[in-house]
């Protein structure tokens, strides 16, 4: 299982009162993602920045992108999936 971070914007134009009617939704489906090992953490930024974060873990890209896509938030958000990795050792050439 691989490791990303999950960087979700809301989009231009994105009537926040619809994203505030599905709260307990979107925590409902979160809590279950995470007690299936898809997701991990997750970091709301401030309102003014409406960015979201989100640790995901899959076997490939597009795995972590669709379980992303599952939440029912995805529908307003610019979504951009970062492969993670452990930071090399110094002096290492990679």
């Amino acid at each position: 299982m691989e490791k990303f971070m999950v960087v979700c914007t809301f989009k231009q134009g994105t009537e926040m009162s619809d994203v505030y009617a599905v709260v307990a939704e979107e925590q409902a489906k979160a809590a279950e993602l995470q007690a299936a090992g898809k997701i991990g953490a997750i970091h709301l930024a401030t309102i003014s920045r409406k960015t979201v974060f989100i640790e995901t873990f899959g076997a490939t890209l597009e795995e972590a992108t669709a379980t992303i896509q599952s939440l029912p938030m995805a529908i307003w958000w610019d979504i951009d999936v970062f492969p993670l990795s452990a930071p090399g050792k110094p002096g290492a050439n990679s």
